[in-house]
């Protein structure tokens, strides 16, 4: 099992959680008054005044020694027509085959400033698991961190943010 000491509080935390967005940004930028009018939240979709399509995946970071990857939930927006392939399969059992689907992650990370306008491809799982959010290939660190992965230095690291802040 993974632990390490923490460098913000001194305790030896164990285990890796995951972290996840509870509703897009863009969700966020909607003022709560206005909400419960123009937003449709679900446990793994959200919908903004009719005409903006979001939904919730997981981007999977692999962490070196570890057998589970380290997860951020996250939400991606989709064009009207990939939201309703991908409501129309959401049920299903047997569902990878459908997809990907192209979207713009919509959700805010702590440790990853910058993660305005960054594609992304939606991957439909089986079983009724989330989707895989896969990044476009790009420099930025988060692009790098799921293709290439992280020390267990950068897991405690970002954990530490996680749990203390900057």
């Amino acid at each position: 099992m993974f632990s390490y000491q923490c460098s913000a509080c001194g305790e030896l935390h164990e285990g890796v959680p995951s972290y996840a967005a509870m509703a897009p940004l863009s969700y966020e930028h909607v003022p709560e008054s206005e909400r419960a009018a123009r937003c449709q939240l679900g446990s793994d979709d959200c919908v903004i005044d009719g005409s903006s399509f979001f939904v919730r995946g997981c981007i999977e970071i692999a962490v070196e020694g570890e057998e589970e990857p380290f997860v951020w939930g996250v939400w991606v927006s989709l064009s009207a027509a990939s939201y309703q392939a991908w409501l129309d399969a959401y049920d299903l059992d047997k569902r990878a085959h459908i997809g990907p689907f192209f979207g713009w992650l919509n959700t805010s990370l702590a440790p990853y400033p910058d993660l305005g306008n960054f594609k992304t491809h939606v991957h439909l799982r089986d079983n009724g698991l989330r989707p895989i959010i896969e990044l476009d290939h790009t420099e930025r660190a988060l692009s790098i961190e799921q293709r290439k992965g992280i020390s267990r230095a950068r897991l405690a690291e970002i954990l530490t943010l996680m749990r203390h802040g900057r």
